[in-house]
């Protein structure tokens, strides 16, 4: 029977050699005869080529994985990422190396979602200030009266792409008796109409829009999208929620608009970088929920998204194309395919 070598990133491990997620279940792999599987090193934050030489698939958590990363040995075909971000990794260099690049939206669809509606829910209904007026006693119980919640009927949730997890976000608020609109240059209508999903401009999602949340990938064309004129075009009484990726806003530009009063808070699990340092003025409002990128993260989720990347690669292994791939033209690409011709014999 020919084995395939699969690598996992060293940062699924804590350093006492503990996993770093429990839920993420790799049981599959020792069971499966045809499958060696080893840890290889992350060095300064990245993979390096001479650590991955010699594998035929690399499960991926959050290291860089550049150009520079790939061996020489041509051995690699695979690189699924733990996760639906894929910033870290050049896809460009993994077509140059015909390697497909997979990620895993069945696993971060519902907890995303559910992460964005939970936002909403704390933002409208002011939970973080009545939580401190609760803690403050019978001083801050008196001053509940100044901090009235939002009702959500009739309000428009607006979306910023409406992929898998924008989709997912409309299926679960369809509740609320929300107004929806979105902007995705590659949605399909039929997906949006059938959704309830108002497909507009990219200006109305943001003039219109009572909760703005962006649910697209970080790439050339949406780093720096939701600048210091799109906030300006927001209501004033409109919050921006943003589980995407922290470069997407511009930072400097959304803490000016909420100083000003311009928007009425936010709901951020990303930022510019990660970690936010301590003197982010964010950090000091009151309108404003800050999660450090893991509002997502539940036992079920980590399950769910292990779980992908472990199919992706017994795919590979049986020389099916795996699900998620982010460089559709490798599907064409007649090396990639006599990979896993290879691997399948």
């Amino acid at each position: 029977m020919k084995r395939i070598r699969v690598a996992l990133s060293a940062d699924f491990e804590k350093p006492d050699g503990s996993p770093a997620f429990p839920s993420f279940d790799l049981s599959p792999l020792d069971e499966n005869p045809a499958i060696d599987w080893a840890f290889i090193p992350v060095t300064d934050g990245r993979i390096a080529a001479e650590d991955v030489k010699g594998f035929d698939a690399l499960i991926l958590l959050a290291a860089v994985f550049d150009a520079d990363s790939f061996p020489g040995d041509g051995q690699l075909s695979l690189i699924a990422r733990f996760g639906v971000g894929y910033d870290t990794v050049d896809v460009a260099a993994c077509d140059a190396n015909d390697v497909a690049l997979v990620i895993t939206p069945s696993g971060v669809r519902r907890p995303v979602a559910v992460a964005i509606l939970t936002y909403i829910f704390a933002l409208s209904g002011r939970l973080l200030i009545k939580d401190k007026l609760t803690r403050g006693g019978p001083d801050g119980w008196a001053g509940r009266g100044a901090h009235m919640g939002q009702g959500l009927v009739g309000l428009t949730l607006a979306s910023v792409g409406i992929g898998n997890i924008g989709a997912e976000m409309f299926t679960l608020a369809a509740p609320f008796d929300l107004k929806f609109i979105a902007h995705d240059p590659y949605a399909d209508p039929a997906t949006a109409q059938s959704l309830g999903v108002e497909l507009v401009d990219l200006d109305e999602v943001f003039t219109r829009g009572d909760f703005v949340t962006v649910n697209c990938p970080l790439t050339d064309e949406t780093e720096g999208l939701v600048n210091a004129h799109r906030l300006g075009q927001m209501k004033s009484t409109a919050f921006l929620i943003n589980t995407a990726r922290g470069p997407i806003v511009d930072e400097q530009a959304l803490i000016s608009a909420l100083q000003r009063g311009q928007i009425a808070g936010a709901g951020l699990d990303v930022f510019e970088m990660e970690p936010s340092s301590t003197d982010n003025p964010l950090n000091g409002m009151e309108n404003v929920i800050l999660t450090p990128h893991s509002l997502c993260w539940t036992d079920q989720c980590f399950a769910n998204i292990g779980a992908a990347d472990i199919r992706a690669v017994e795919d590979v292994l049986s020389g099916k194309v795996p699900e998620g791939v982010v460089n559709r033209a490798i599907l064409d690409n007649q090396n990639w395919r006599e990979k896993l011709t290879g691997l399948r014999s």
